[in-house]
């Protein structure tokens, strides 16, 4: 009697598994979302992205190149298994959320940074973390400034449509100094500046800065201040609503995260494809039952690493050391390593 009961229990959850995996699949097919249907009608991913060398640059050759860019190229695959399936459009900071809003774009990988304000009141929803960054402060060495703190009475350049113009402002209130804020619109004026003296600083996220150092005439005459004024989490943005879309940016990020968690690089991958550790099985697409329940390729993530490479080799080659930027991976390290970056179970 026991051992009967056991058996209709045990084929009662499997058949519940089963329905389950089953409705899954099937809400992600019947249930696309609306990006990704006008994604795949349209037969390629809209992109906005920014314009900092490292981050999102076109190059010699007018190819776009830049830690960002790896990442659109990432989705292109996830959606199409084809990294040249993206559009990248340069948006100025005033313009692409509306942009965004608009429709002009699937996606933000411009150096948005996730805020309380552009979740709740303008309805956007934000990916994982791609960069951790915060507001600094770039001057010229010859003024002799180690510290923010010594700009006292300093005329700043901060770009319209920031959260820069907020953090300045809490900045010098906080420590009871004061300055003179230029405010511009038009970027390729917020370097020249502070290269022609209008101008005693600027500021912006780090990583901007960083970038525009490398553009000035003479790098070296200028200097990036270690205070960081504000948390700058950089992440890709998309319409509120999406749940579809959203998860498949959420993924594809995830997955060049987990990949490196795992060890897994593009030069190594296929070595791992043999492994008989179910985690990677799964996370590789060999065994593709997680793929198939939920909707994509099981081979995505392989795909996305064997291409575009894990997060530490797409930091790399864009912003880290031996390239202009020479960042050090700092907070955008993994968790394992002291970092903030962290992948949930692909599972």
């Amino acid at each position: 009697m026991l051992s009967r009961l056991r058996t209709g229990l045990a084929k009662t959850a499997a058949l519940t598994v089963l329905t389950t995996a089953a409705i899954s699949a099937f809400s992600f097919a019947a249930h696309a979302g609306a990006t990704l249907d006008a994604i795949k009608s349209r037969g390629v991913i809209k992109v906005g992205v920014g314009t900092s060398p490292g981050f999102f640059a076109p190059d010699s050759n007018g190819k776009w190149q830049g830690l960002f860019i790896d990442f659109g190229r990432a989705l292109a695959i996830t959606v199409f298994n084809d990294p040249n399936k993206v559009e990248f459009t340069s948006s100025s900071p005033q313009q692409r959320l509306p942009a965004l809003q608009a429709g002009e774009f699937d996606v933000l990988l411009s150096g948005v940074t996730e805020t309380i304000t552009r979740s709740f009141k303008l309805g956007f929803d934000f990916g994982p973390v791609i960069f951790y960054d915060g507001q600094g402060l770039l001057v010229k060495k010859s003024l002799g400034i180690t510290k923010g703190a010594d700009l006292d009475g300093a005329t700043i350049g901060v770009q319209s449509g920031t959260t820069g113009e907020l953090n300045i402002a809490d900045f010098f209130r906080k420590t009871g100094k004061s300055y003179t804020p230029v405010v511009f619109e038009d970027s390729k004026e917020f370097l020249a500046a502070l290269e022609s003296g209008r101008v005693d600083a600027l500021t912006q996220d780090s990583s901007d800065l960083a970038s525009r150092r490398t553009q000035a005439a003479h790098p070296d005459d200028y200097v990036l201040l270690p205070d960081r004024l504000s948390k700058e989490p950089l992440a890709p943005a998309i319409r509120g609503g999406d749940h579809d879309w959203l998860q498949i940016v959420n993924w594809t990020v995830y997955a060049t995260i987990q990949a490196e968690e795992l060890g897994i690089t593009s030069k190594n991958i296929d070595d791992f494809l043999t492994s008989k550790d179910p985690s990677i099985q799964r996370f590789l697409g060999v065994d593709p039952s997680l793929g198939q329940a939920i909707g994509l390729d099981p081979k995505f993530a392989y795909n996305i690493i064997k291409t575009v490479g894990n997060y530490g080799e797409i930091f790399d080659r864009n912003v880290g050391k031996g390239t202009p930027l020479n960042f050090d991976r700092g907070l955008n390290q993994i968790w394992e390593k002291g970092g903030l970056l962290y992948s949930p179970p692909f599972r």
